[in-house]
């Protein structure tokens, strides 16, 4: 494969846990990937290492995912670095639980603005930016069936992330570009654990019939099925939870 023909991939929130494996994932499949991070550029340099230690070809951006420049900037990098951008993965999200009644309206609008308004800026470039044969892939959850006490914030945000996605796989017929989102259920995932007893996380693990948590890696595999052979998969939610809902 030529370097101008290999394809190139942007993946927010790839510092950790699904980030990091999707673009071990992808990598693996010849995917060269921009990682991107908020907060822990360490992390994410060491998510690019471990690609290139395995053959890839990576490098690292940091920036706000809600913030239209530095976004813009994030996408110029891609450009720069490898000619073009074939795939998108937003994985960067925030989740703070609470109940609906407790929930400070401060951390509401934190988390909206993170997960909502970042996933609408990075679609809005990509939209814009993306090669024919491009897949945008969103991440959704599955609580927005599952309906646990705590999430409603963050389920209300990934919600808008759905509408998002089947309107914009809508919005750019004629452009060969796929837009999908995963929904995973509770995935061993720093984010995950954070607040949990180890009996909360017991109970929740035995929700699906796997009886078990789902892995990054678990995660990774949809999604390096949708940012490459999963071309008639399009303007849908992949539910990957093990059968939980």
């Amino acid at each position: 494969m030529t370097a101008s023909s290999q394809r190139s991939a942007i993946i927010t929130g790839g510092s950790g846990g699904i980030g990091r494996a999707a673009a071990l994932r992808l990598a693996d499949d010849g995917v060269r990937v921009l990682i991107h991070y908020s907060g822990n550029a360490q992390a994410a340099q060491e998510t690019a290492d471990a690609v290139v230690v395995a053959g890839g070809t990576a490098v690292v951006f940091g920036g706000d995912v809600a913030d239209e420049d530095q976004m813009q900037e994030m996408f110029a990098a891609a450009i720069e670095a490898f000619g073009g951008i074939d795939v998108v993965v937003n994985t960067a999200g925030i989740m703070p639980l609470a109940p609906i009644a407790a929930m400070d309206l401060e951390i509401f609008d934190r988390i909206q603005r993170t997960n909502v308004r970042g996933t609408f800026v990075v679609n809005q470039l990509a939209a814009r930016q993306l090669r024919a044969g491009g897949a945008i892939i969103n991440f959704s959850t599955s609580m927005t069936r599952l309906q646990m006490p705590g999430y409603g914030a963050y389920a209300a945000s990934k919600g808008a992330v759905e509408a998002m996605t089947l309107i914009l796989a809508r919005e750019l017929r004629g452009r060969d570009i796929t837009v999908n989102a995963i929904a995973p259920g509770p995935t061993a995932t720093p984010l995950f654990f954070t607040g949990k007893t180890q009996e909360q996380i017991d109970a929740i693990a035995k929700l699906n019939p796997m009886e078990r948590l789902g892995t990054p890696e678990d995660i990774a595999e949809a999604v390096a099925f949708l940012a490459g052979p999963g071309r008639w998969i399009n303007g849908q939610v992949l539910f990957a939870n093990g059968g939980a809902a």
